[in-house]
């Protein structure tokens, strides 16, 4: 039965048609993933299903008394609340008591903790809370009491996103769920997301993501939705097939049409009514044959400018902000043609890196010595043209008429329509343009420079999946060097040679090969740890084990409970340090921390303890 079915749905803005007559249900359990192009509505859609947008023609209709939770592209939310209250905006039943919680261990209130404890423990609102904290730990939140107006953009996308998680919703929508979030949030998000028996449609140009967590994809093309019952491989496989189809299909009314029109030109003036027919089935097949737009457009090989032998050196560069390490003591020596990920969490010093290379920032020590023939091109997160009031192809051409390739030149109209702009859709007014559409041109802008030297920071973040295509397509074929963040796990895979990973304490591991011959070398050291690990534990006495019974039910929930807690424990732990580093000469602040640190590790223990008790019942 669907949760949501989908009836004719049309929409327009202005005059463009977004989307026609439109049938689609999500069932129960049904995980799906809508795929377009930048500009052609996704959004839209999204929006008029969650109710937001109103529609031209047809209906939704949502299941009876089913919960919908949606996370916008841009969400937004008061600025002088803060995270903890816009976590329990609703402030009822279990939210209410978590929160009040939540408060007084923040005020270090002893008695209120007290009594809050045990109400927690009568109405069963432990689970609440180690929910609540495992999400936003994995999220990066440390300070549940931090005010909301302070968050970066970033910040306030990933609380919305724990907010929809938190929703106990049975049908989320989600808009680019993955944006912002680093290559650890990403997989445990997936994780977290393959494991709920929820149903969910959501907009994402993460490929691996989309493979692993949905089992259905939509395709938004040409207003019409086709439909995919398959994760994004078998997506990939049967849309080749269909286009494959669509191509004979197209070839014989090519044929058809130069017959027919060769006709056309032949018959004389007067025509009876069987005529009329053919010309009206001949309106017809030109109107099918001009409609077609080839997706296959031929690959070109840019020509940047001359790059002489000595090219980048970084000798012992260090770079540390309020007494915390991001750089430290980094060498290396670039070479003709490299194509470099970097790879870190949020915060690491990926961009204060990238940064440091185009001297927008000065390194603490070390020097930083780059070639003559040196030309950069910089993207930079979150980048965006200034807004204007001309037609994309003016903004384009201002900035070069032809871009030179290997086989001699582009013109500029050339190169947008390979990105994806259209020839018609060149002519849109800047204002017009989507915000995913309006990086793709700022990104576009940055190639057409013609540099030597790409350093791309966040380059597939709004991207459409076609365009990261092309995106890959052309550095693959790209001749100069490339340095790119990325947490765009297939990008990486598909474009870098080796990886630069943030390793904390400004630590820079330099790895060869793709992100995924890294998470090999990575996890291909784990099995000894873990092997190393199961020995200690079976040498332990067996005579200090506890007696044991069969689990009750409130004993089965506590031990769940504690697993999430002893993770969120474990991570507060491993950031106290930084939060430490960051203080400063502030000795009020770091004897907090160095006594919460204490705190966190008898607490670790004693929850563990508690665990390895309810584990070591039988039955389990």
């Amino acid at each position: 039965m669907n949760l949501l079915s989908v009836e004719g749905l049309s929409k327009s803005i202005g005059e463009k048609l977004l989307f026609e007559n439109l049938n689609f249900g999500i069932s129960q359990g049904q995980k799906a993933a809508l795929i377009a192009r930048n500009g052609t509505g996704k959004t839209t859609l999204l929006n008029v299903l969650a109710g937001i947008d109103s529609t031209d023609r047809g209906r939704v209709v949502l299941r009876q008394g089913t919960k919908v939770a949606y996370l916008k592209q841009e969400p937004t939310f008061p600025e002088n609340i803060s995270i903890l209250d816009a976590i329990f905006e609703s402030g009822a039943g279990k939210a209410a008591l978590v929160k009040a919680y939540e408060k007084a261990i923040a005020l270090e209130n002893n008695l209120e903790i007290d009594r809050l404890t045990q109400q927690m423990e009568d109405e069963s609102a432990w689970d609440y809370d180690a929910r609540i904290r495992e999400i936003l730990g994995m999220l990066g939140f440390r300070d549940f009491m931090a005010r909301v107006g302070d968050l970066s953009g970033g910040q306030r996308k990933k609380l919305a996103l724990a907010l929809v998680l938190l929703s106990e919703a049975e049908f989320l929508l989600l808009d680019e769920p993955t944006n912002h979030l680093d290559i650890p949030m990403t997989e445990w998000l997936e994780q977290y997301l393959s494991r709920q028996k929820i149903s969910l449609l959501m907009v994402s140009h993460d490929r691996y993501f989309i493979d692993r967590v949905c089992n259905e994809v939509f395709e938004l093309e040409n207003g019409k939705l086709y439909r995919y019952k398959g994760n994004y491989s078998y997506y990939l496989e049967k849309k080749a097939e269909r286009e494959e189809s669509e191509a004979v299909v197209l070839e014989k009314a090519r044929s058809r049409y130069r017959s027919e029109l060769e006709w056309i030109r032949r018959m004389p003036q007067a025509r009876g009514t069987k005529q009329k027919a053919r010309i009206q089935a001949f309106e017809q097949l030109e109107s099918q044959v001009k409609q077609y737009r080839p997706t296959d457009l031929p690959v070109f090989q840019a020509q940047p400018g001359r790059i002489g032998s000595k090219i980048l050196e970084l000798n012992y560069v260090c770079k540390s902000f309020d007494g915390k390490d991001y750089i430290r003591d980094f060498n290396y020596i670039f070479k003709k043609g490299e194509k470099i990920g970097l790879a870190g969490p949020n915060g690491s010093g990926k961009t204060t890196l990238l940064n440091l290379i185009m001297g927008i920032l000065k390194p603490d020590k070390g020097t930083i010595t780059r070639g003559e023939t040196i030309q950069f091109g910089y993207f930079k997160q979150g980048g965006l043209l200034p807004e204007t009031d001309k037609r994309v192809i003016e903004i384009v051409k201002e900035v070069a008429e032809e871009i030179k390739t290997t086989e001699g030149s582009l013109s500029a109209s050339q190169f947008l329509n390979f990105f994806g702009f259209t020839y018609a859709s060149q002519y849109a007014w800047y204002s017009t343009l989507s915000g995913g559409e309006k990086r793709k041109l700022y990104l576009l802008i940055t190639l057409m420079r013609n540099p030597n030297f790409l350093i791309l920071d966040e380059p597939t973040n709004d991207l459409d999946i076609y365009t990261l295509q092309r995106l890959e397509e052309f550095l693959e074929n790209y001749q100069g060097c490339v340095l790119v963040v990325s947490h765009d796990r297939f990008f990486l895979d598909r474009v870098i040679d080796h990886l630069f990973v943030l390793e904390g304490d400004g630590k820079i591991a330099d790895y060869p090969g793709n992100y995924s011959d890294y998470l090999h070398k990575r996890s291909s050291k784990a099995p000894r740890e873990e092997k190393h690990t199961d020995k200690t534990q079976t040498q332990s006495d067996p005579r200090e084990r506890k007696p044991s019974t069969r689990l009750s039910y409130k004993e089965q929930k506590e031990k769940e409970s504690l697993e999430a807690e002893i993770a969120a424990l474990e991570l507060e732990k491993a950031q106290t340090p930084n939060l430490m580093s960051e203080a400063g000469e502030d000795h009020e602040k770091l004897e907090g921390l160095a006594k919460r640190f204490a705190e966190l590790e008898k607490l670790i223990e004693d929850k563990t303890l508690r665990w390895i008790e309810l584990e070591e019942k039988p039955g389990n």
